[in-house]
């Protein structure tokens, strides 16, 4: 017969996001996460198969944690103001004391931009192609753009974005209202 989990997965795939999140998937040890999460390796075995498993549990986490930031991006009817305005909602966590520092998909994506990891390849163009098709969707609003400035556009602050999150990690608030601010100056 089946032991009954004595823990709440979303919980503990929370904790597991957070030190991932923190340490970046390769310095985060099977030891790191039995401490972090509260459970032994047999347990975190039995329900993500894996460190790697917990990982793609953990960027599943992530995902579902920004929905709303997301949600709220992709409804505003400001166009290039909502892009601007999800700029600053993305970093606003960042400020906060005990937070984690950048984007979890931007450290994923840098962290795994040598490795051939399909799984995580998957899931990072999924992010990025979604959020790039928004920023497309928004900068449309403007009737003035044509399509080849549109994408010329949308690439510039997909890169910016990036840009941002990695800043976030280091940089002050000040300094982050200053790039975010002159990113949109130049568009």
């Amino acid at each position: 017969m089946a032991r009954k989990k004595q823990y709440n997965e979303d919980e503990v795939v929370e904790k597991a996001m957070n030190l991932f999140w923190k340490n970046g998937y390769e310095t985060t040890s099977m030891q790191m996460l039995e401490k972090e999460m509260g459970i032994n390796k047999f347990s975190i075995y039995s329900s993500f198969g894996n460190k790697h498993g917990l990982f793609l549990e953990s960027l599943k986490q992530y995902k579902s944690n920004i929905q709303a930031t997301l949600e709220k991006f992709k409804n505003g009817t400001q166009g290039v103001e909502d892009i601007k305005q999800f700029f600053y909602d993305s970093v606003n966590s960042n400020f906060k004391p005990g937070s984690q520092k950048g984007c979890f998909v931007t450290n994923t994506y840098n962290e795994f931009s040598e490795h051939e990891d399909q799984l995580i390849k998957e899931q990072m163009d999924a992010f990025m192609n979604n959020l790039k098709s928004i920023i497309i969707e928004k900068l449309k609003m403007d009737p003035s753009k044509d399509d080849a400035t549109i994408m010329k556009q949308a690439n510039y602050l997909l890169l910016a974005k990036h840009g941002l999150a990695a800043a976030s990690r280091i940089n002050t608030a000040e300094e982050i209202e200053d790039y975010i601010e002159m990113t949109f100056k130049n568009l």
